[in-house]
């Protein structure tokens, strides 16, 4: 009457065992749920911004102030570097957009995640220096910033010319983390010139004027400053995009770096990067020397597509399809995640040798280049 029996007690234990399991595996599926809602949405979050950057940089490149690329390119000696003879290969202006392609990477190929992939060929030895990663393909962005400063005086001297600004107008140019600007862009309505220069934070840039500077050729000659003129000074850009490697992490990101004038300056922008592929929207207009684009992109083709592509193919260029693989930073307790295809810009990706639990997702978007298009 005090106690129970044995059979009493087993049964009793065989109950709690049960509900002890239950409570297990549902917190099991719970945390799995979990996981995989996080993986995904880290993802999401991460691929969203990095595409954000992408494309706003690429409808910038060949803003060169007021009149756009394609218009530049129609007139010749418009579009002036002030760089000497022989400018480093981030400095060539003349030439907006241009890519390099990873090998084995073109629309139609296939990549096994977590096996060996091939580099971009043809890279300069100033992107090399940036150890983009293998399987991801490279691009370059040139133009001028998209905010500038009304100039209202340009001054030459026998070694060297200032160009001065409009009163608390020096932070216009300091904008996307840029507190010491060395490359710039100076433009009227008529013609646009690229300089390195000096004075950060005195509203005036001192500019180095060669010794065979002529009215015809150096800043005062060629522009009026404000209010008779429309000059404008921009801060000029010359940017690479790749996947990296994360030096807090070890993970993929993706990486912008700026050019301060010597060198590349890498920057982290988002981790989980990947890979990156990309296509080229080339007018239908093969021989610009001779006739002027169209305005109307028939082919899509990855880098260099039938051979090395040389200023002209580069000027083509009007779109550019942007694709970009991303995975959650940890285990998302998802194997369909790995083991489901993913293909970017015709890029397939099959599953690793041994599951890593990442989730993955593809990301593309044509971005319309709009300094580039004619007619626009």
């Amino acid at each position: 009457m005090a106690g129970v029996t044995l059979i009493e007690l087993m049964v009793a234990l065989a109950i709690g065992t049960l509900l002890i399991l239950g409570l297990v595996q549902v917190f099991g599926a719970s945390r799995t749920a979990y996981q995989l809602s996080e993986g995904m949405a880290r993802t999401q979050e991460n691929a969203r911004f990095a595409m954000d950057y992408l494309q706003r940089d690429i409808r910038m490149a060949g803003h060169y102030g007021c009149v756009n690329d394609q218009a530049h390119l129609q007139t010749p000696g418009s579009l002036q570097p002030h760089f000497g003879a022989a400018p480093l290969f981030p400095l060539d202006f003349a030439v907006s957009v241009q890519g390099y392609e990873a090998t084995g990477t073109a629309p139609g190929s296939s990549l096994a995640l977590g096996g060996t992939w091939n580099a971009a060929s043809g890279l300069p030895a100033l992107i090399t220096a940036l150890n983009p990663r293998p399987g991801s393909d490279v691009i370059v962005l040139r133009y001028f910033s998209n905010e500038g400063a009304p100039v209202t005086a340009i001054s030459n001297a026998a070694s060297e010319e200032t160009v001065t600004l409009a009163d608390g107008r020096w932070d216009t140019l300091t904008g996307d983390g840029v507190a010491t600007p060395t490359l710039f862009g100076i433009a009227d309505c008529s013609r646009a010139d690229v300089f390195a220069g000096s004075g950060a934070g005195t509203g005036i840039v001192t500019v180095t004027v060669a010794s065979a500077a002529t009215p015809d050729t150096d800043l005062a000659g060629r522009f009026t400053p404000q209010p008779s003129g429309q000059t404008t000074l921009y801060r000029a850009e010359s940017l690479v995009y790749y996947v990296g490697t994360s030096t807090a992490s070890g993970e993929p990101a993706l990486f912008r770096a700026r050019f301060n004038g010597t060198s590349y300056v890498p920057e982290e922008l988002v981790e989980g990067i990947e890979n990156l592929q990309l296509l080229y929207g080339q007018d239908r207009i093969t021989n610009l020397a001779t006739t002027p684009p169209s305005g109307y992109i028939d082919v899509q083709n990855p880098a260099n597509a039938g051979g090395t592509w040389v200023a002209d193919d580069w000027r083509r260029v009007g779109l550019v399809q942007v694709g970009i693989l991303a995975r959650s930073p940890g285990r998302a307790a998802a194997p369909q995640a790995s083991v489901n295809p993913r293909s970017v810009l015709g890029v397939s990706f099959t599953a690793p040798t041994t599951n890593d639990g990442r989730y993955r997702a593809s990301y593309e978007a044509t971005v319309a280049m709009r300094n580039r298009l004619y007619g626009n």
